[in-house]
């Protein structure tokens, strides 16, 4: 049993429409799949919709989030969407994105970038975010690949372009993923790559808030981290998953590439109470 928490559609920062995306996982021979676009449910009705035979489909989120100062990212699971104070925070950063993204333009042209913020929209073709930025940035020859944007040079956390976004505090998210019925697990929390990470040791307070899971098997983390983190969620009693974090065409990395144990994945549906995995 082939099962992949965590992928991105063109609701976000993906490259295949959501309804590709689930043919592309049916194609890849996965049996489960999450649609965790960030900040947004806004993929999940096509992905439904366009559900092949045999595949299921976990609705999630991926959601932006700070824990003393340092942001991080934490996947929400089988959560009801309508859940009055959680759709409030999910469209307070996604009304966010739009001036963030044209500030960090803005910034790079200060910078002698040639890009415009009308490419970087078209680039898009929907919810802008940093990944279409950077795409307009290999366009114009400034770097060799996406993720060289995301350097302190560039976009990345602290860097000369880089604007911050509106972020839920993650003790908040954690507690409202809760009251909507929904399952928490922190992502790729050892991607030092993109930024300053959260201290392991502090995963704990996490967990005493009700976080129930880490992403432990992913492409940003090597043999030792992985090892070190299953660890962790032994001692700390959380559920150990893994995926893809699938972007399509804008990271190498493919659906399947990294997956869930089954007994994981049964684990965190039992869990949930405000909604459940469906099937084509």
């Amino acid at each position: 049993m082939l099962i992949d928490l965590h992928t991105h559609s063109t609701a976000s920062d993906g490259t295949d429409s959501p309804a590709a995306l689930m043919r592309a996982a049916a194609g890849a021979g996965l049996d489960v799949v999450a649609l965790t676009d960030h900040d947004t449910v806004a993929g999940h009705a096509e992905a439904l919709a366009a559900l092949p035979r045999g595949l299921t489909l976990v609705t999630g989120t991926e959601f932006s989030c700070r824990m003393d100062g340092i942001g991080l990212h934490l996947l929400g699971y089988l959560y009801d969407p309508d859940e009055p104070e959680l759709a409030r925070e999910r469209q307070l950063v996604r009304d966010d994105r739009v001036p963030r993204a044209q500030a960090m333009v803005a910034r790079l042209r200060e910078l002698g970038v040639d890009i415009t913020w009308e490419r970087v929209r078209e680039l898009a073709q929907g919810v802008v975010g940093r990944p279409h930025i950077a795409a307009a940035m290999v366009e114009a020859g400034v770097i060799g690949s996406v993720s060289d944007a995301f350097a302190p040079e560039w976009i990345g956390d602290d860097g000369r372009a880089h604007v911050g976004k509106h972020e839920l505090d993650v003790f908040t998210a954690i507690r409202l993923i809760k009251a909507a019925g929904g399952v928490s697990v922190f992502a790729h929390p050892a991607a030092a790559h993109r930024g300053a990470v959260v201290p392991l040791p502090a995963i704990a307070e996490l967990a005493a808030a009700g976080l129930d899971g880490i992403e432990v098997d992913h492409m940003d983390h090597d043999p030792a981290t992985r090892a070190a983190l299953r660890a962790l969620a032994g001692d700390l009693r959380l559920l150990p998953t893994g995926s893809s974090d699938y972007h399509g065409e804008r990271k190498t990395i493919r659906l399947g590439e990294h997956t869930t144990a089954p007994e994981v994945y049964e684990e965190l549906v039992d869990r949930a109470s405000g909604g459940a995995p469906v099937t084509g």
